[in-house]
């Protein structure tokens, strides 16, 4: 397939997204695309960037593949220099949704992360005797899987893995690993079936 053949392909997909539908791609969008994108690590092609996105601290370490949605409000921080965010081609960051990595945080391709989602791969120590801002942070990655799908409200804590497949419930508490095309809910989420 040569490369018009493949635009063609890529643009009745994209008409044909049901969370695309609604979101035309207009020169404002270009615009803050090549605005909010600038210094990112690494950018693929038609990545659309809605109001109110911000890629903050290290965007350097960012990495958005292609056909990624941030819609408005969503924050992704490598929150130093060596922490590390990857989004997988055609997943779309819902609504005010807030990314944080302390070590890494790698979301595939075909996800849907719902609005108000919050990934956090770290977790302030709480023993009693020391002020909890005084503690060391314990960080592990997070890794969610392609053709994921996260409701409204979901966190996901330090950690944790979720497979290919899966998805949460809204406003679940994910603290543990995820099976491959399982159904979880709950806080902490736990799993009440798989996809059929």
């Amino acid at each position: 397939m040569d490369r018009v053949d493949i635009d063609v392909v890529e643009s009745a997909q994209l008409r044909h997204s049901n969370v695309r539908k609604y979101a035309p791609f207009t020169w404002r969008h270009a615009l803050r695309r090549k605005w909010v994108t600038r210094g990112v690590g690494c950018l693929g092609d038609g990545v659309y960037i809605d109001r109110n996105v911000e890629l903050m601290r290290h965007p350097e370490h960012i990495s958005l593949g292609s056909k990624v949605m941030l819609k408005e409000g969503t924050r992704i921080c490598p929150a130093n220099p060596t922490a590390t965010i990857s989004i997988g081609d055609w997943t779309t960051i819902g609504y005010h949704c807030f990314i944080f990595a302390t070590s890494r945080i790698e979301i595939g391709s075909n996800c849907l992360i719902a609005p108000f989602c919050y990934l956090v791969d770290s977790d302030h120590g709480i023993a009693r005797g020391q002020l909890i801002r005084e503690q060391p942070m314990r960080y592990e990655p997070i890794r969610i899987g392609s053709d994921v799908w996260l409701g409204a409200g979901v966190t996901v804590t330090a950690g944790v893995t979720i497979g290919d497949g899966a998805v949460i419930g809204a406003r679940s508490v994910v603290t543990a690993d995820i099976p491959p095309d399982s159904i979880a809910v709950g806080a902490p989420a736990r799993i009440i079936g798989a996809r059929q």
